[in-house]
């Protein structure tokens, strides 16, 4: 009985790294997408396309297998090795399977002082999906990471789904996201504050008068004397 659990488990082993290297392929409208950046380099300089094509096969696969490396690496005609070391620095590229919607939720200093801190967000977020960074859901709905600075310090916190920011979050605001995500409907990247952008919450507090200029040539210490 034990060597056939042994087997069984092995089979499935054996199984499911067939299934997670099955063949990877450009559809007809990508691969004229990539041959379309490989044509902004000079001839002889196409790996200098890789970034690009491994992002384009990352959003038409769901994530970066092995499978997808060879694929790419034949396409630009360059050593597999050299896609194996882009592909495995840049944290940008999922290296496993990942839900439809990629959460990056950042906890660096600003975002953990920031608003309600980040420690609030991460709680809220790993309470409502049932999951925990790493993780996704068992509907394949949301992959949860925790992400270094996303560089919208100024909107803390803030998390970024697949493409989108959102920024100045609360407690609510997140789990309402994720639960309008979830029932595919429309949400609004960007500050869920009053803010548009990244001004100050209250309303400016510089530059506040009428900008006037003083002459054409922006002389705006007259000093002349004629």
């Amino acid at each position: 009985m034990v060597v056939s659990k042994i087997l069984n488990r092995n089979f499935f082993k054996i199984n499911t790294i067939r299934i997670l290297r099955s063949k990877f392929s450009f559809t007809s409208v990508n691969e004229k997408y990539a041959n379309a950046i490989i044509g902004n380099y000079p001839n002889g300089y196409q790996k200098a396309a890789l970034l690009p094509l491994l992002d384009l096969a990352q959003r038409q696969n769901g994530w970066v297998s092995v499978d997808v490396m060879h694929y790419v690496a034949n396409f630009l005609s360059i050593s597999r090795m050299s896609v194996y070391e882009v592909a495995t620095f840049y944290t940008m590229f999922n290296r496993k399977p990942m839900g439809k919607y990629h959460v990056q939720i950042c906890t660096c200093s600003p975002c953990m002082l920031g608003g309600i801190g980040s420690d609030r967000i991460v709680d809220a977020v790993k309470n409502h999906l049932k999951i925990n960074f790493g993780e996704t859901t068992k509907d394949d709905t949301f992959t949860l990471n925790e992400c270094e600075c996303l560089g919208a310090c100024v909107n803390a916190p803030m998390v970024q789904i697949n493409d989108d920011y959102y920024e100045d979050l609360d407690e609510t605001s997140i789990v309402k996201i994720l639960s309008d995500l979830g029932q595919g409907k429309k949400t609004k990247p960007g500050p869920q504050s009053q803010r548009k952008t990244c001004e100050p919450l209250k309303g400016p507090t510089s530059l506040i008068s009428e900008i006037k200029v003083i002459s054409e040539q922006f002389d705006f210490v007259s000093d002349k004397t004629k």
